[in-house]
């Protein structure tokens, strides 16, 4: 397949206009394979507010916007077979194992063509969005132990829809490792999401705007990007908030940059523990201004433990921002600790100290900055992208030595697993 362009498919659940880390991977990792001279099309559920895109096939929803911002996908949609139909792609790569996954698998076999699949989601953080076991569902009781029934057959949906992948894609080497050990047969590859070429430019007025508007009286102004939802720990982040507060005599500063179903929760937290001074929730921005705020900022906090990859902090170190986190999967691959950031347990005290210490030592953040720059060259969209097409050339390859299509019952056997989990809002 040397040199030869590929017509790939990317299929998944959930896109623009919805803002999340699966739109910001499809998007940038479409328009840079397109750059390298690849026909690229976009299966996206439709959304409330319409948003065209060439190459964007939109499908149908069964309903276009929740509480969270997502759509549920109408994957029955004629469409999608249509264009299956009459555009010959030579490869899918999809984006979560159930919806549109289910569909891909289908295709896959139905058109003789190999699939890809990034592990985007670690789905057990996420089983507080389906009703059956979230704290409205009932009593404890019950709700326990759908939990559990839910837990334990996630791995075995997982593993078997990874069966069916002729590879497997990771976000980051933590990721890989533990796919590794499901002993699946696929091969896992690492491809982490990259960072546009926008992300390293500056905008000096507007970073010193924002600085201004937020840091009020303080010293030292922090940042946090996430969504706004239970799985990211924030109330936990607050909580270090209050503890920094009194080790640094109120002279740090927060903005929380990003919304969600938790905001509300958090922001009362925030007044509950007499913070609101130093934090202030700045919304849901575009994409492309996100680097203007970190850029005001000294230094980028995270403390969820859920990320299959930590893009964000990449996003923050190529603003020169040194990272302080809570040491786990995903944040290990990019925050080298004492290099350009510094590693936490999970303890408040622990956490607001580790930041204090850091802010202190002007000479120790300048050297934090400078590595921590270094760190996000390496995730650089140019670079990532070639990685891609790399590893779809590996697919093609196995394919014609090694793989034979057509053998609708190894779709059709493990199906109904996935009825089960077509549950899933997040997916």
């Amino acid at each position: 397949m040397g040199g030869i362009d590929m017509k790939i498919a990317m299929m998944t659940n959930n896109y623009k206009p919805f803002i999340g880390g699966v739109p910001i991977s499809v998007e940038r990792l479409s328009q840079s394979l397109r750059k390298r001279g690849h026909e690229v099309c976009i299966f996206a559920p439709e959304y409330e507010d319409e948003y065209w895109e060439e190459d964007v096939i939109r499908y149908r929803s069964c309903e276009k916007r929740m509480k969270n911002g997502m759509a549920i996908p109408n994957i029955l949609d004629a469409r999608i077979n249509q264009e299956f139909r009459w555009r010959e792609f030579d490869l899918i790569h999809v984006h979560q194992p159930m919806l549109i996954g289910n569909v891909a698998v289908h295709l896959s076999r139905k058109y003789k063509i190999p699939l890809v699949y990034t592990y985007h989601t670690r789905y057990e953080e996420y089983l507080h969005y389906i009703k059956l076991f979230s704290e409205e569902s009932g009593q404890e009781a019950i709700k326990g132990h759908i939990l559990r029934q839910g837990k334990k057959m996630l791995p075995y949906y997982m593993a078997n829809y990874m069966k069916r992948c002729d590879m497997v894609i990771a976000p980051s080497r933590g990721m890989a490792d533990y796919l590794r050990g499901q002993k699946i047969k696929t091969p896992v590859r690492v491809l982490p999401t990259g960072l546009a070429k926008e992300s390293f430019e500056e905008d000096k007025e507007q970073a010193e705007a924002i600085r201004k508007r937020y840091l009020g009286g303080g010293e030292h102004l922090l940042c946090t990007v996430s969504r706004l939802d239970k799985e990211k720990n924030l109330y936990f982040l607050m909580r270090c908030m209050y503890q920094l507060k009194s080790q640094t005599e109120g002279n740090v500063r927060l903005v929380v940059v990003g919304d969600g179903a938790e905001r509300a929760g958090i922001a009362a937290y925030v007044k509950e523990l007499g913070i609101e001074d130093v934090v202030s929730f700045i919304g849901q921005i575009p994409n492309d201004e996100v680097r203007n705020y970190l850029q005001a900022c000294d230094a980028f906090v995270f403390a969820s433990k859920s990320e299959t990859q930590g893009i964000v902090l990449a996003e923050a170190m190529a603003s020169g921002l040194p990272v302080a986190a809570i040491s786990a999967c995903g944040v290990d691959d990019i925050v080298s600790d004492g290099c350009n950031g510094y590693l936490a347990k999970e303890d408040e005290k622990e956490f607001a100290s580790c930041v204090a210490g850091m802010l202190s030592d002007p000479d120790n953040m300048a050297r934090l900055k400078i590595e921590a720059k270094k760190k996000a060259e390496n995730y650089r969209m140019s670079y990532i992208a070639a990685q891609a097409e790399e590893n779809y050339r590996r697919v093609l390859e196995r394919r014609e030595e090694k793989y034979g299509y057509g053998e609708s019952q190894i779709y059709e056997k493990g199906h109904t697993v996935s009825s089960f989990l077509r549950l899933f809002k997040v997916s």
